[in-house]
């Protein structure tokens, strides 16, 4: 009873959802940047070629574009795509232990109370149930996040949010053990892309349906005597020997299960036939 009471707290709105839906539909006309949700999509599914089991109802959570719900498709027949831009307040259309496998690619970092949606997903999964997720984390886009601070510190005489606030590993794993799932693990995929300028990335951003959507940004047009000093900060600081800069991307991978009384489960203390200090004399 305690822990559906916390799940209806009221979450701190980081995000406007409503412009990233504007942002995500405006990089699809612009003909969309998807180099990373197609090496998610493509690393996914080998992921899930290494779990030796069968997944008969299997659902979409709120990934962007069709790529890996037409991947899915191929697999597993007639995978359900669950809509996370449009349910309102965040509440999934996932009705309890209906799901085998639940799946998501870049959608989950842009939601407002992604504890509540973990412990929506848990609910959905029927027992041994798995859950796969990719989400932007970590030190993704510190580059631009630390010239555009710089440029506004020395321009503007102050900060504004312009990158939005990336989940570590550790927070995300926690995250996961708190919505209930079963051996949980969570590992990054670094990626490091090299563009031309800071514009070049930024358009890029554009195409991604990526740009600031935080609610707390300002509100004012970007200077362009900012906008040029962060990209001239941004080269001095992190362009490599031939003038290109570089950009990283760090995708966290999250799984876990529903709970199941086939699964391994952690020795009880005290239980070890063997004590650690034995363990290690040497030999």
């Amino acid at each position: 009873m305690s822990q559906d009471k916390n799940e209806t707290k009221t979450a701190p709105i980081l995000f406007d959802r409503a412009l990233l839906r504007a942002r995500q539909t405006r990089a699809a006309q612009l003909s969309a940047a998807t180099f990373l949700l197609d090496r998610v999509t493509e690393d996914l599914l080998e992921r899930l070629g290494a779990v030796l089991r069968e997944f008969a109802d299997v659902a979409d959570i709120g990934s962007p574009g069709g790529e890996l719900i037409d991947a899915l498709s191929q697999r597993f027949g007639n995978p359900s795509h669950v809509d996370l831009l449009g349910a309102e307040h965040e509440r999934l259309a996932l009705a309890p232990e209906t799901l085998d496998l639940a799946v998501s690619a870049l959608a989950l970092q842009f939601v407002n109370d992604l504890p509540g949606v973990l412990a929506q997903i848990r609910r959905a999964l029927r027992p041994d149930g798995l859950f796969l997720a990719a989400v932007i984390g970590g030190d993704t886009l510190t580059e631009l996040r630390q010239a555009f601070a710089a440029a506004e510190v020395e321009l503007d005489g102050g900060l504004s949010p312009r990158v939005a606030p990336f989940a570590d590993l550790r927070d995300l794993g926690a995250l996961l053990q708190r919505a209930g799932f079963a051996l949980p693990v969570t590992d990054v995929d670094r990626i490091v892309v090299r563009y031309d300028n800071a514009f070049a990335l930024m358009q890029d951003l554009r195409r991604m349906g990526a740009t600031n959507v935080l609610t707390e940004r300002r509100r004012i047009p970007l200077r362009r005597a900012t906008l040029l000093r962060m990209a001239q900060i941004y080269s001095e600081r992190f362009a490599d020997p031939d003038g290109r800069i570089r950009a990283t991307f760090d995708v966290v991978w999250l799984s876990g299960w529903a709970p199941h009384e086939s699964q391994q489960k952690p020795l009880k203390p005290g239980s070890a036939k063997v004590s650690l200090a034995d363990a290690l004399k040497p030999k």
